[in-house]
């Protein structure tokens, strides 16, 4: 189990694989478009080596592989096949629950995420999430520095007018808890493997986090 401390004013969902269960459908459109510059890969293959990445570290990781530049036209047809394949996405299961939960405790809610804004104007849309973070959506594209760095957890905590150690983060990723960690604030690892991180609180469902 774990707790959201009394002293919280403001959680901060990632976007993926915590509002929505996007991943294996995103990293499967991934895995396709990396095998067909080259890099055979899976879609397991892809999870395993991208979740909680970035696009420039993807991109550069292909380039590292391939042995050569490689021209960056191909993420935007990434990314237009990706929004495509996630109309039909999920919510990930009892998340919903906790966004209720934690709304009526008075407590605000916000998304930051490494994806760019279009993708997730998608998917919480699919997932019926949209009116409930209007205005408070925020992306890695907004900051100079992508997660691990903790540009993107400063500048939600900032925009929502909440002090860092007044926040706490829901995240999926290593890369989302090394930053929500640099960036001075709580974090709650959710996965469902019950794999441990050091200084997260590991959750396998939304279910475990109480108030």
């Amino acid at each position: 189990m774990a707790h959201i401390p009394p002293s919280t004013r403001l959680v901060i969902f990632d976007c993926d694989g915590v509002l929505v269960d996007s991943e294996p459908i995103a990293n499967a459109v991934m895995a396709e478009a990396l095998t067909a510059r080259g890099w055979p890969m899976t879609g397991a293959e892809s999870v395993a080596r991208f979740k909680g990445g970035h696009m420039h570290q993807v991109h550069a990781a292909l380039e590292a592989e391939l042995g050569r530049s490689v021209s960056r036209d191909w993420i935007a047809d990434f990314d237009l096949a990706c929004q495509k394949a996630l109309t039909k996405v999920q919510a990930v299961d009892g998340i919903a629950d906790l966004i209720t939960r934690v709304r009526m405790a008075g407590l605000s809610v916000c998304v930051a995420s490494q994806g760019p804004h279009e993708k997730m104007a998608v998917t919480l849309k699919a997932a019926r999430f949209d009116e409930i973070f209007e205005g408070r959506i925020y992306s890695s594209v907004d900051v100079a520095r992508p997660k691990p760095a903790p540009d993107l957890f400063l500048h939600a905590a900032e925009s929502c007018s909440v002090m860092p150690e007044h926040a706490i983060v829901i995240e999926d990723s290593a890369t989302g808890v090394t930053a929500a960690r640099a960036a001075g604030m709580h974090v709650i690892y959710l996965n469902a493997g019950g794999e441990n991180i050091s200084g997260a609180v590991t959750v396998r469902h939304p279910s475990e986090i109480s108030l």
